[in-house]
């Protein structure tokens, strides 16, 4: 139940999916309502602040979420070869965009050479600073990524949906319940 099979979904793996489209609808979330803040709004410098904040939580998990997924068993895929490889494909480009998105975050907060504050808990350090334009460069990445994240994001949610409800597939239910009806029979 913990680990994926060859036909479910672990719930490792499922808090690791769900958690990560929390965080990140909630990032995107407040990196909008970021751009809109004014210097002397109250906001100002705690938003970004939670903002690096879960993005750095958020880079450790995407790390250890990858690291489950080399070590797991993926659940067969459902649908023809192309559906198959366009899932395939599809998360190899969330994992990607993902980790660019959070890199060039990174990238803007320790371009003045002073590392992150992860809610005071722990430090991570400014590893890659000093570069010329690197604030500006970084914030047009993560700008776009963090666009492209989001149209892809969307994307993996509408063939979920229609992997349920057109094709009548289990590919929805296995990401919300670890242990398939099936299997209790």
């Amino acid at each position: 139940m913990w680990r994926n099979t060859q036909r479910t979904w672990g719930l490792v793996s499922i808090l690791f999916h769900w958690l990560s489209a929390i965080a990140i609808i909630g990032l995107f979330i407040l990196g909008w309502w970021m751009t809109g803040l004014g210097y002397y709004d109250s906001w100002y410098n705690q938003g970004p602040w939670v903002h690096r904040s879960i993005g750095m939580l958020l880079l450790i998990a995407t790390v250890a979420r990858i690291a489950w997924r080399l070590l797991q068993p993926t659940p067969a895929g459902e649908g023809s070869r192309f559906e198959v490889l366009a899932a395939h494909l599809g998360h190899i480009a969330l994992y990607i965009v993902l980790l660019l998105v959070m890199l060039s975050g990174y990238m803007i907060s320790t371009a003045n050479g002073r590392g992150i504050s992860v809610f005071g808990w722990f430090d991570v350090p400014a590893l890659l600073h000093g570069l010329p334009n690197q604030a500006s460069i970084a914030g047009d990445i993560h700008w776009y990524s963090a666009l492209t994240l989001v149209v892809l994001a969307a994307g993996h949610a509408l063939a979920a949906f229609k992997h349920h409800w057109i094709d009548r597939h289990a590919t929805l239910v296995r990401m919300v319940n670890p242990v398939r009806r099936s299997e209790h029979s």
